[in-house]
């Protein structure tokens, strides 16, 4: 019998190692996994390459892992925004390094990694400072970048339902680079609000089907994850 979901945190992130690329869902705070990155945390990997929308907030999640010296590397698109305390002190310390992505771009790279498309080529970046180094093409009389796709190791994200063959469903824009993160990566780990019979999810709403997921652990909203 199938089934996916796991009873603590111990055992959704167990076997994550040493410099893995992971992927952390989320669009600020919102979709974010932060009951997984705390159990990341305390499950002690290092020199981490992290792929998140934005470089954390406050001194908790993100951040604490930023500021305890766990990501050797940091992939987003806003590093810098409200909140991003930890972020600038590592990175002006020189203790971190940053691989600035437009949002798109990243989102677009994640997708391909799960499509099996080793590149594409984008007009976003060119004649920025973001495109030193890029192949360069022209098409059709317009320049392009060369994109390379996106791979996680492991990728942390929030679902609002799953059942226990790893089904899930997102309410609203917690929904964000979830679905094309839990694609791009050969282990996806999904904390979930709620936990479903094995066919009371309406397929129509599925947006992460099942084959895409590797442990579904329970975080009912408001509520501590089990350790």
């Amino acid at each position: 019998m199938i089934n996916k979901i796991v009873q603590s945190m111990a055992e959704a992130l167990a076997g994550i190692r040493d410099g893995s690329v992971v992927l952390l869902g989320g669009f600020g705070s919102v979709g974010q996994p932060n009951a997984l990155i705390e159990a990341l945390i305390e499950q002690g990997a290092k020199d981490l390459t992290v792929v998140s929308n934005n470089a954390g907030t406050g001194r908790s999640g993100l951040a604490r892992l930023l500021e305890l010296g766990r990501v050797r590397k940091i992939v987003c698109s806003y590093p810098r925004s409200a909140g991003s305390v930890v972020f600038e002190e590592v990175y002006r310390a020189g203790k971190i390094e940053l691989e600035i992505v437009p949002q798109g771009t990243m989102s677009e790279r994640m997708r391909a990694a799960g499509a099996g498309i080793p590149a594409f080529y984008t007009a976003t970046a060119v004649g920025t400072k973001l495109a030193t180094g890029k192949e360069e093409r022209e098409i059709g009389g317009r320049k392009y970048l060369l994109e390379e796709a996106l791979h996680g190791d492991v990728a942390l994200i929030e679902a609002w339902e799953a059942d226990r063959w790893g089904n899930l469903t997102y309410r609203s824009s917690a929904r964000n680079f979830n679905p094309v993160m839990a694609m791009a990566a050969e282990l996806t780990v999904a904390q979930a609000q709620h936990i479903v019979e094995l066919g009371a999810l309406d397929p129509e709403k599925i947006a992460t089907p099942g084959i895409y997921v590797g442990r579904v652990v329970h975080v009912a909203y408001g509520e501590p994850a089990v350790t």
